[in-house]
């Protein structure tokens, strides 16, 4: 009866020991390496596995080198001009992702390599997942630079052209027409003109500012420097009426090399033009040398034109400050699912 025991105990450990020593198969691939390249493919082992590795060159040349590492750099095994390995077995140190290395330094020639990985697992590890997986992780590290910024907008209301020029009747030797030049100052953002014949122009702009004075006493105290004109360009009521009797007056606005083709029949750029008692509009702002240009047409009688601009300048004051910024940089990950 004890020999039966014992005969049985032995056969069991037999058993558990062949089965322990049985190979698994991990991976049976052909690969070609191009020529001067390198393929590489990644598996999992848990710490006491036997790694048993065969390899052969398909056409009987030679790998110039093969290397099986330890992630991410230890070196575990590595061979030069190889035709072929076979059944090399290794032991496997900890348990992690082995990368498998296949290089092929000649520049003219691929190699195809038909290979087999098999690890014969430690007792605990027989179920270890051997698969890598992929993912997608991100780095996030973060610098100062300096940056600038707007630390405040001052406004401010300029008066740039104020005058009243006369412009002979059509009929006069010394010429029905007359020239007003200006320049916008920089930083304009927006502009406004007024132009008024005789004096029911000169008196319809003097009725807007005193409507405006009446009815906006409150923006008034906090624009010292606000009119009708301003109001215009500031996109405010404009309190100014428009006339509908009067003498009138031809005009154009145009860049000042323009002006002297104004009322000839020479084609020529203009901004505005018009024949009007008196008018105004706001307009965006425009470079350069401008000129007005006013042709009267009356036979006998000259008139007189009022014509003023009022620009509205707005000027940032610019600070530096220290920002903070984000790098996010996004790299490939390998992973094992036994952990």
């Amino acid at each position: 009866m004890i020999k039966s025991v014992t005969l049985l105990s032995s056969f069991v450990l037999f058993s558990i020991c062949s089965i322990a020593q049985t190979p698994i198969d991990i991976a049976e691939n052909t690969v070609k390496i191009s020529a001067g390249g390198e393929e590489n493919f990644y598996y999992g082992f848990a710490e006491g596995d036997q790694l048993v590795f065969n390899l052969e060159e398909l056409n009987g040349k030679e790998l110039k080198e093969f290397e099986i590492m330890a992630m991410p750099s230890s070196s575990l095994y590595l061979d030069y001009k190889i035709k072929k390995i076979q059944d090399k077995m290794l032991t496997i140190p900890e348990s992690g992702i082995y990368r498998f290395r296949f290089a092929n330094s000649n520049l003219f020639a691929g190699r195809v390599c038909r290979f087999k990985v098999q690890r014969i697992p430690a007792d605990a590890s027989r179920k270890f997942n051997t698969t890598v997986y992929k993912r997608n992780v991100f780095d996030t590290s973060y610098y100062t630079v300096q940056e600038q910024y707007v630390l405040r907008s001052d406004t401010t209301i300029s008066e740039i052209l104020n005058q009243t020029a006369k412009v002979h009747s059509s009929l006069n030797a010394n010429g029905n027409r007359s020239f007003a030049n200006f320049v916008l100052p920089p930083n304009t953002i927006y502009w406004a003109y007024y132009i008024g014949v005789d004096q029911a122009g000169q008196q319809a702009y003097e009725q807007a500012s005193q409507k405006l004075a009446e009815e906006s006493p409150k923006l008034l105290s906090r624009l010292a420097t606000l009119n009708p004109l301003a109001s215009v360009a500031l996109g405010l009521m404009p309190y100014i009426a428009q006339l509908q009797s009067g003498e009138d007056i031809d005009y154009y606005i145009v860049h000042s090399e323009y002006s002297s083709m104004c009322f000839t029949d020479q084609p020529f750029s203009f901004i505005k033009r018009g024949k009007v008692i008196n008018d105004f509009a706001k307009l965006s702002p425009i470079k350069g040398n401008l000129s007005f240009c006013f042709s009267n047409d009356n036979a006998l009688s000259a008139v007189s034109v009022l014509v003023k601009v009022t620009a509205v300048q707005v000027e940032h004051v610019i600070a530096t400050r220290d920002v903070q910024k984000m790098n996010v940089v996004s790299r490939e990950e390998l992973y094992l699912k036994n952990e």
